[in-house]
């Protein structure tokens, strides 16, 4: 078995973490504490990585992407990460994340939505949590009752991340009660400029991102905005978040543990007490230890699991298994390096606070750390039944 990175995956890596200490790390100091960055330097890195061909990352080329895998996202997203220029829910320097839903799209809907999501001219936002059905995603109540050629959507979603800046929402509602999430659950593609659909406010959360809460009122949908097939939804989304626990929260969580070891190590050589470095304690020394061990070991388990996905294996288990440990080993890590910086560490002249009310929320985005452990424990009882 050969650990090493496929050569053009290692060569990716090598351009964009050139990219990352040249282009972004020097940004860090200037930048608020906001949900996203300024649009004038959003502007120049996009333009800054068309020019790399890195724009939308897993596009495949003949539609205008970069058609990589989620191995080589990863890496990519990793080396990102070690930078606290994007908060972590900011949208991506390298074009719009279409994800499996959008790659259903029919011809029409891909000249309505896909390509023009593509060319960066579309925003799309991912509308499946509900007041009722965060964790329990088949539990969603949105109902959708066909009438003539549409149908009429009723519902509220919420904590729906960039939906005041979207253009269309992916919307998932209940189609057929009886037949539950494998069969009654349907996508649909909804303009948010339809009537019956608008965002009722924003949710202030303990990181500086606002997601939106949204009310379909009778919201007429043509039954052609259907994506993907009747009662296909929740298959899709599942497919959607397994992706995502292993791109956004695995390798992510990789990039900015990286930068917190780094960090670490050079400030405790540096810092003197009672006449000599820090780095000589030995708390100090087991703080970086565990720090080491538990970052190698959790990247181990994010590139498997990417690997996995590229040869079309079922990587549900793995997802959930890199879910729960890196945003787990995050938390821990991000404490350890306030730790070791002192009061610098609760300064925000250093990225550590913010990191720290963000690896918070990663332990409940997009599944929490409990529904991670049902998810593999149900696993392991199917698997030795």
């Amino acid at each position: 078995m050969n650990f090493e990175l496929p050569e053009d995956v290692a060569l990716l890596q090598k351009t964009v973490r050139r990219f990352v200490q040249q282009e972004m790390i020097p940004l860090e100091k200037g930048l608020p504490d906001a949900g996203d960055i300024p649009p004038e330097i959003r502007t120049r890195l996009e333009q800054q990585t068309k020019e790399l061909g890195l724009w939308a990352l897993e596009v495949p080329a003949e539609y205008g992407g970069a058609g990589l895998g989620c191995l080589a996202i990863s890496v990519i997203i990793e080396e990102v990460a070690k930078s606290s220029v994007l908060p972590f829910r900011a949208r991506s320097i390298f074009g719009p994340r279409v994800g499996p839903i959008l790659s259903y799209c029919d011809d029409e809907q891909k000249e309505q939505y896909f390509y023009p999501v593509i060319r960066g001219e579309k925003r799309a936002c991912f509308a499946m949590t509900e007041p009722h059905a965060g964790s329990d995603a088949a539990a969603i109540r949105t109902s959708a009752v066909r009438d003539g050629d549409d149908y009429v959507l009723n519902g509220i979603k919420t904590f729906i991340t960039g939906a005041d800046q979207s253009d269309f929402a992916q919307v998932f509602a209940v189609t057929d009660f009886d037949k539950g999430a494998r069969g009654g659950i349907t996508c649909f593609l909804v303009d948010m400029d339809t009537p019956g659909i608008r965002v009722t406010r924003k949710i202030p959360l303990l990181t500086p991102d606002s997601p939106c809460e949204i009310t379909l009122t009778d919201c007429r949908v043509p039954a052609r905005k259907i994506v993907g097939g009747l009662g296909k939804g929740f298959q899709m989304g599942q497919k959607w978040l397994t992706f995502n626990r292993i791109v956004a929260h695995g390798a992510n969580a990789l990039g900015v543990a990286q930068r917190c070891l780094e960090m670490s190590v050079r400030y405790a050589k540096q810092r003197v007490t009672f006449g000599e470095p820090l780095i000589n304690r030995q708390a100090v020394q087991w703080m970086l230890a565990d720090t080491e061990v538990e970052l190698h070991a959790a990247r181990l388990m994010v590139y498997d699991a990417a690997h996995k996905y590229d040869r079309g294996g079922d990587v549900r288990h793995e997802s959930a298994m890199v879910k729960l440990a890196c945003s787990e080993m995050l938390g821990r890590v991000v404490d350890r390096a306030i730790q070791i910086h002192g009061a610098m560490g609760l300064t925000k002249e250093l990225p550590f606070e913010r990191w720290y009310r963000e690896a918070r929320s990663r332990r409940i985005t997009e599944g929490p750390s409990e529904i991670q452990k049902m998810l593999i424990a149900r696993h392991l009882i199917q698997k030795y039944n």
